[in-house]
């Protein structure tokens, strides 16, 4: 059911389902089998400092804890239910949490307008509506809090914690991709399974991680489809020059579009639409979720590029035409050294080293001449951001030259000036990588990906500079 616009009191009250003192879990199982045990399980194993109630009206204890027949039955205030039973109960279940005043509510179960039974979707958004509860789903995964420890979902666990804020459609997606935080140092802060998006949609949880969630910096988002648009565009605007949104929409291909409507219910649209649309209202656009994950990554931990003069530092001669390609085609063409800064430069390479962009301190260079060299480039008014590239040699050792770049980093965050890295080697390189994310230095295996994510820092500027113009 379509949303009647951005609503003050779901702003408001989204608090109480992502940072919720006390969680009724409606469909509580002992079944270890069941969804309804996993997310009972994942609440407690999870570390949820809060209270937790299971509701089954045939258990007498789940887990250790008490169950209820009723989420009625319960003395305490309910901040958030999690519904799990079958679809055909999920009416009923809605009314007690009306009559209880629950203040929120997510919807796991399935079986609602994804499979065509969208009037028994529209009567639990009904009553949800009449009550003022915020409903999130049907159809979802649940909801994850890495810094709040709640795990309200039938995910495996909570993903690596961060200042990315990812709202996606798909479930499965969500599942698989926790997996990828852990592996890769990409840290999520708030993890939404929308689903059917039956009530809450996109837009009234971009308006509360904007202007309500301080644990965010940058929104990414899976979507399939809106009937929503106006809504979303209201709300991306509002959060244009506050904090980044990257959107990667599937459901572009007519058979994709045929998937889409079997798996959520959404009406995928028209890609011409959806581009005029993200363009208008600043969002950046992925091309696929490793995009998605790597230009989040960027604009989640380092300040926006704001103009286009891009240093690319390395040691490698290769990687640095990969890089300078890759950088024209994401519209970050490379410029000249500025010449006082090349000139600064050659104390921190050999004769044979180039002050051209790309710099190359060629396959010598060691921690010193890498930290120098960025902080030369960092001090320099003219420059906007800086690629660093290190190519693992026999003769250097990676984390040492991670440090280097880490130490520089900081002198470069002083000045606004963002920087992203490209090591390129084995296990022991990978293990340096994730080190440097962990110091918010957001690092790729590959020129190409590092140019990427640069141009989504760039492209962010530039929307910043939109927004300062009024356009």
């Amino acid at each position: 059911m379509k949303i009647p616009g951005i609503r003050d009191y779901v702003i408001e009250k989204l608090h109480y389902i992502l940072y919720p003192k006390t969680i009724a879990v409606i469909g509580a199982s002992r079944d270890p089998n069941k969804i309804g045990h996993q997310i009972l399980r994942n609440l407690v194993e999870g570390g949820f400092k809060g209270k937790i109630y299971p509701v089954n009206p045939k258990a007498k204890e789940i887990l250790g804890l008490k169950a209820y027949p009723s989420v009625k039955d319960i003395l305490d205030e309910i901040d958030l239910a999690v519904v799990v039973v079958p679809a055909p109960f999920v009416k009923q279940v809605i009314q007690d949490c009306a009559e209880k005043e629950v203040k929120g509510v997510i919807v796991i179960s399935a079986g609602f307008s994804e499979v065509g039974n969208k009037k028994e979707e529209d009567e639990i958004v009904e009553i949800c509506r009449k009550h003022k509860i915020p409903l999130i789903g049907p159809n979802i995964v649940g909801v994850l809090n890495s810094s709040y420890r709640l795990n309200a979902s039938f995910a495996p666990s909570l993903p690596f914690s961060g200042k990315i804020a990812l709202i996606s459609q798909s479930g499965a997606l969500i599942i698989g991709l926790i997996g990828w935080t852990w592996q890769y140092r990409v840290g999520l802060s708030k993890i939404i399974s929308i689903g059917n998006k039956a009530d809450v949609d996109f837009s009234e949880l971009i308006v509360y991680l904007t202007e309500k969630d301080e644990e965010t910096n940058c929104i990414a988002i899976y979507m399939e489809g809106t009937d929503a648009g106006r809504e979303l565009m209201e709300a991306c605007k509002r959060a244009a020059g506050k904090k980044p949104i990257v959107i990667l929409k599937a459901g572009f291909s007519k058979r994709g579009e045929i998937a889409t409507m079997s798996h959520t219910g959404s009406m995928a649209g028209s890609a011409r639409v959806y581009e005029a649309a993200f363009k208008q209202s600043y969002v950046i656009r992925a091309e696929d979720l490793m995009d998605l994950y790597d230009k989040a990554l960027a604009l989640s931990y380092q300040p926006p590029a704001m103009n286009d003069n891009i240093i690319i530092i390395t040691n490698g001669g290769g990687a640095g035409v990969l890089a300078t390609d890759a950088a024209e085609e994401y519209g970050i063409p490379l410029q000249d050294t500025p010449p006082d800064l090349a000139e600064k430069l050659k104390k921190y390479m050999p004769p044979f080293g180039s002050t051209k962009n790309p710099v190359d301190l060629t396959g010598e260079a060691n921690e010193d001449w890498y930290y120098g060299a960025i902080v030369e480039t960092a001090n320099h008014p003219e420059i906007g951001g800086i690629i660093v590239i290190y190519c693992h040699t026999a003769i250097t050792d990676p984390m040492k030259i991670a440090t280097g770049v880490s130490e520089a980093a900081k002198i470069a965050r002083e000045h606004r000036k963002p920087i992203v890295a490209c090591f390129i080697g084995g296990e022991e390189v990978e293990r340096v990588s994730n080190w440097l994310k962990e110091q918010h230095i957001p690092t790729y295996p590959t020129p190409v990906r590092a140019v990427r994510a640069m141009a989504a820092l760039r492209e962010y500027g530039r929307i910043i500079e939109r927004v300062k113009r009024g356009e």
